[in-house]
């Protein structure tokens, strides 16, 4: 198996388009090599734990910039059959990273992310919000009443905090970011095309 280390954050808008150009990827190659793993990397870490108004936050962040930006991600999103329903609060994604992390112990990661853009781009719903995360969890697969008693406590906010400090210290700065085998870094997102020539380069090698 080749190693794809994804850098992302839930809320993230080119993180949503990103996932889905890679899904549709390797919905096409079902023999794909990649042995994904995600890990936390926040869009906006400073974001009060209560969330902010996701309006004032775009124009507060991108400006004029943001009204662009966001048309832009509602037409590529419709392109792909995706209609956006977005949550009024951009929150803080701390717990839903430490959900992330107790998923990969589980080897649910790609469907608690998925779950996760889905309840905050389609469904307007808050992925701060423990109970979200719960039923969130419940849906991949996961106990949720034992994620419900983890999101409770302080368990691994440390660790997710240690996690994504490395990663910037590792020079890792745009959301998403992808690491293919270790070696090769892609940043934004790529089209689906993209990743069927990466997989077919390395089936080619194989």
């Amino acid at each position: 198996m080749t190693r794809l280390d994804i850098f992302a954050d839930p809320v993230c808008p080119w993180s949503l388009i990103g996932k889905l150009e890679l899904d549709r990827a390797l919905e096409s190659r079902p023999d794909h090599p990649f042995a994904v793993t995600w890990h936390p990397f926040r869009l906006n870490p400073q974001i009060a734990a209560e969330g902010v108004d996701r309006i004032a936050h775009l124009k507060a962040t991108m400006g004029a910039d943001g009204a662009e930006a966001m048309r832009l991600l509602v037409e590529q999103s419709a392109a792909m059959g995706l209609t956006l329903n977005p949550a009024e609060r951009e929150p803080n994604t701390l717990d839903a990273h430490r959900l992330m992390h107790w998923a990969g112990l589980e080897q649910a990661q790609s469907r608690v992310m998925s779950g996760l853009m889905r309840a905050h781009w389609q469904e307007a719903r808050d992925i701060a919000d423990h109970a979200e995360l719960g039923a969130i969890a419940a849906q991949a697969g996961m106990d949720r009443d034992m994620v419900l008693r983890l999101l409770a406590s302080d368990a691994d906010r440390d660790e997710v905090n240690t996690r994504e400090l490395h990663a910037r210290e590792r020079g890792i700065s745009v959301c998403p970011t992808f690491i293919v085998a270790d070696a090769h870094a892609v940043t934004g997102a790529q089209p689906a095309k993209l990743w069927q020539s990466v997989i077919d380069e390395i089936a080619a090698q194989g």
